[in-house]
């Protein structure tokens, strides 16, 4: 049987950098597992600019932002395994996939990073009122439909949900021809990042509907209409604010959920918020060994932060293979306090931080003029001022070592608005 230092699941962003950031390390035998014909992931299909001003110092497109990486690795001797399907993983570490190649295998991976992203919450989810006609689809697949294969999937659009992906689609749609009648939001508020309201939005006068949901979908086998109304402050649809609108298509952009199957079938620990593994400072799971990094973690905004993050995952993997990791039950856990929705990581060994460990959480809500105060026990060790705080923008905080110790129970994050 084959044997691995690391192997890694997932060939998008974040496994990518982790594979770049062991190879740099030093570790051998690393190889990289990919369900699709192409390294790069979701970053394939989006198109647009904004990606890579924390790393590379300058906007990139997704593909381009994924190219920088595979280049980075055709040098080295990372082996990669493409259109390779994961099946299973053993409790001892042992990894089990096909593909059409070598048929069925089994390896043995001394350490292991998931990196497989996240995957797009559909009609189900929200249990969406009304028909099931042709024309409703989840952002992210319109957006594949149209960036990768060429197909514009209708020409008059709504779109439910103001999250990123909905919100450029917006854009992308008006571009192609399309006519974007509004995008709707359940919250009092949008999900999306700033820049990406007024770029696709405001800019191509595209109206957001806050506080609305869509009631009803109506189509015998086309979608021909969908009824939107207004909801109170428990979400509940306001009778008498019905509107109308004739579409042939209506896109979801209604949140994002880690993928997670293979770490639940290890026994692997779930965060009841984040929907993804707990972790402690090294993105290490609750399997020793076992490391996560990127949208299979929790969810973000920037996919500059997601190859920061696995690069934290594969130093871990590192000390993890040098026995340089220390574990004891007398850990500190992390706390969501007032206005925090979570905090990663969810504990931390104290004799394991060298210098210092990032806090990375988000709001609940938005917060103007705020403080967001983090506590060791009920000491407060750092204070950092917001002018706005967002649910949409994900938050790192970095907290030195001499700011807590070793018999430190609990490190909390708070918001307090002044």
């Amino acid at each position: 049987m084959n044997s691995y230092n690391v192997v890694i699941v997932g060939g998008g962003s974040a496994g990518l950098a982790a594979a770049k950031k062991c190879y740099d390390l030093g570790i051998k035998k690393i190889v990289i597992m990919e369900k699709d014909a192409y390294l790069g992931g979701i970053l394939n299909q989006c198109i647009h600019n904004g990606f890579g001003l924390h790393e590379f110092k300058e906007q990139l497109s997704g593909p381009e932002y994924a190219y920088r990486f595979i280049e980075m690795l055709k040098d080295t001797d990372v082996e990669i395994k493409l259109n390779t399907t994961v099946t299973e993983i053993t409790k001892d570490k042992h990894v089990i996939y096909t593909n059409e190649e070598e048929g069925y295998q089994e390896i043995e991976a001394k350490t292991i990073i998931f990196a497989l992203g996240c995957f797009e919450r559909n009609a189900g989810a929200i249990q969406l009122p009304g028909d099931r006609p042709i024309g409703v689809f989840s952002a992210g697949t319109a957006q594949k439909y149209l960036n990768i294969d060429g197909y514009l999937v209708g020409k008059r659009v709504f779109i439910l949900g103001s999250g990123d992906i909905g919100l450029i689609m917006a854009r992308r749609m008006t571009l192609e021809g399309a006519k974007v009648l509004g995008v709707a939001e359940i919250m009092p508020y949008s999900n999306g990042l700033n820049r990406n309201i007024v770029q696709c939005l405001n800019d191509f006068n595209i109206p957001l509907y806050l506080s609305h949901t869509v009631t009803n979908v109506i189509g015998k086998e086309k979608l021909e209409r969908i009824e939107l109304s207004k909801v109170d402050e428990h979400f509940t649809p306001i009778k008498g604010s019905e509107q109308y609108f004739d579409v042939d298509v209506l896109l979801l952009s209604i949140g994002l959920t880690p993928v997670t199957d293979l770490l639940t079938k290890l026994g692997i620990a779930i965060h009841p918020r984040t929907k993804g593994p707990i972790v402690n400072e090294h993105n290490e799971t609750s399997v020793k060994g076992v490391f996560v990094a990127g949208n299979g973690l929790h969810v973000h905004d920037l996919v500059d932060f997601v190859s920061n993050e696995a690069r934290l995952a594969s130093q871990g993997a590192y000390a993890y293979l040098n026995n340089r990791l220390h574990y004891g039950n007398e850990v500190i856990k992390t706390e969501a306090k007032a206005g925090i929705g979570y905090v990663v990581p969810q504990i931390i060994n104290y004799l394991n931080v060298k210098d210092k460990v990032t806090l990375k959480f988000r709001a609940t809500k938005p917060f103007k003029n705020a403080d967001i105060i983090i506590k060791a026990d009920d000491e407060i060790i750092k204070k950092v001022y917001k002018m706005n705080l967002i649910p949409s923008e994900m938050e790192n905080i970095e907290i030195s070592r001499e700011l807590f110790n070793e018999n430190t129970k609990v490190i909390s994050v708070e918001v307090k608005e002044r």
